[in-house]
């Protein structure tokens, strides 16, 4: 059992470092995953490095063509859309769920999270304001206490931040959204739900 749990952790590890690099840019769409030498550059053996595939396969990220055999998927404006669909609903929904469980640390956290925010756009770091912006929404979905929210969420996010990276380049834009946030954080912590998630579903 003991060598399961090894092995089922360097899976892991592996998934979570071929999906960062698929989302951040540094494996590109149409670009070929060649298991031996992403074994090779991971220091990990072919096995993680195939499961790790698969998994990513299972969820959209790289795709099967044949004869040039696995490669990185292309953003897909139709997943992209329909994934901001969903987010008209839930993102509100976890507005409302999470401002009754709002205690002085998680405000203290937003508030944080919005300033690091502002900081990294007057910075140009357009990495790390993606982050960041992950980092506001993922509060809100987990304060909301309803582990569906919170676990859909997190893979919605991780096609999300492909195409969102390259719109949160441009300052005027990362400006609007860290506006749109702070407005929206404020009104949870004085507790007007409907102001709030009328604010969120604007800003989705």
């Amino acid at each position: 059992m003991e060598a399961l749990k090894q092995s089922k952790s360097l899976v892991d590890r592996t998934y979570e470092a071929l999906l960062e690099a698929i989302c951040t840019g540094s494996l590109n769409p149409g670009e070929r995953l060649a298991q031996d030498e992403l074994a090779a550059q991971l220091n990990v053996s072919r096995q993680p490095v195939n499961s790790a595939i698969a998994m990513l396969k299972a969820q959209g990220f790289v795709e099967d063509t044949g004869r040039r055999g696995v490669v990185v998927a292309g953003v897909n404006a139709k997943l992209f859309e329909a994934i901001y669909q969903f987010r008209s609903v839930v993102d509100p929904l976890a507005v409302e769920l999470a401002i009754p469980r709002l205690t002085d640390e998680s405000i203290r956290i937003g508030r944080d999270l919005i300033r690091r925010g502002r900081a990294f756009i007057e910075k140009g770091d357009s990495a790390s304001v993606l982050r960041v912006d992950m980092d506001f929404h993922t509060l809100i979905y987990d304060l909301s206490g309803n582990p569906i929210v919170s676990e859909t969420m997190y893979l919605n996010w991780r096609h999300l931040q492909r195409s969102m990276g390259h719109v949160l380049r441009f300052p005027g834009a990362s400006i609007h959204v860290w506006n749109e946030h702070e407005a929206i954080f404020a009104a949870m912590v004085r507790g007007e739900t409907e102001t709030a998630c009328r604010l969120m579903r604007a800003h989705i």
